[in-house]
């Protein structure tokens, strides 16, 4: 399948990520939201892309290194957070380019489900926390995959495609699906507990045009599920 490569589409995709409903308005405010209080804390933000959850974490007193596969995305995280700003390019399928123990957090905002493969990244994740350290992360909801295909089995761990619209651009993305209790399973085996599933709704402030509309409940949809996972 084709993968999805960010700098065909850098410019697109952060202009759109910064106001659309799925990102703007629902994935960046819960992510912060499960970060709570992060002052003076030291946060990795793993696949930053053009830096808007660093931007927010960093004006709630957090030290916030990042880096992001995409070296176009990395340039326009230094726009937005300026040319000293602890980024570099780095892919999670390798080895990352920390010392042990060098963060008391980690976010990854929609970036675990583009890998097949959880192991090393997982690993390596742990490896860059301090123990009680958090893993604060979204992905794709599992109920997405059966919702898209219908001929899928839920149960599968397996690859699939699907269109997005970003500033009028249609981007193709390839993602890798699994049920929860491999996502659980996978948290677990690297050395994490779960302390927190959650299944929020959009952002109060969401404006009216944005919202879903002829929903039973217009605040709350299926499109990604989010955790806060405890390096024991």
């Amino acid at each position: 399948m084709p993968k999805t490569d960010y700098d065909e589409f850098a410019e697109a995709y952060s202009a759109d990520n910064e106001t659309n409903l799925l990102n703007g308005h629902y994935e960046r405010p819960a992510m912060v939201s499960l970060a709570g209080d992060v002052d003076g804390r030291r946060i990795l933000d793993v696949g930053c892309g053009s830096g808007p959850l660093s931007a927010a974490l960093r004006d709630k007193g957090a030290i916030v290194s990042g880096f992001d596969l995409s070296t176009a995305m990395i340039e326009l995280a230094r726009r937005r957070l300026g040319e000293d700003a602890d980024l570099t390019v780095a892919d999670l399928a390798k080895p990352l380019p920390y010392d042990d123990a060098a963060f008391d957090d980690v976010v990854a905002s929609l970036v675990l489900h583009y890998l097949e493969d959880w192991t090393e990244p997982l690993a390596e994740l742990r490896r860059v926390l301090k123990p009680g350290g958090r893993l604060i992360l979204s992905l794709n909801h599992p109920f997405v995959y059966t919702a898209l295909n219908p001929d899928g089995e839920y149960f599968d761990v397996a690859e699939f495609t699907f269109d997005a619209e970003h500033a009028g651009r249609t981007v193709v993305y390839s993602i890798w699906h699994r049920p929860l209790q491999a996502m659980s399973d996978a948290f677990t085996a690297a050395g994490f507990r779960i302390s927190v599933i959650s299944e929020p709704p959009i952002s109060p402030d969401t404006p009216p045009e944005l919202r879903p509309q002829n929903m039973k409940h217009p605040a709350r949809f299926i499109s990604f599920i989010f955790f806060v996972l405890e390096a024991c």
